[in-house]
């Protein structure tokens, strides 16, 4: 999601007694969209320095992740 992207979320009410479904329905399209993970970012200035620390530090985590998921799925081969 960019700076410029406009995130609309939306859920229409057809039936009164779905409520509370809809309200489940909302927080599960604003988790997706990624809105709350953004506002929290900007909730506090971070240095680009620390911002480029972490991006790397998660991309290798994720970089691991990815290696043991390929091991487990050809650990006869490596046997």
């Amino acid at each position: 999601m960019g700076r410029r992207t406009p995130v609309n979320v939306e859920v229409k009410i057809f039936d009164q007694d779905q409520v509370g479904r809809m309200i489940k329905k909302f927080t599960r399209k604003v988790k997706k969209s990624g809105l709350l993970d953004e506002l929290r970012e900007r909730r506090f200035y971070t240095k680009k320095s620390v911002k480029r620390r972490l991006k790397r530090k998660n991309k290798k985590r994720v970089s691991q992740l990815q290696t043991e998921k390929h091991k487990q799925k050809h650990k006869n081969e490596y046997n």
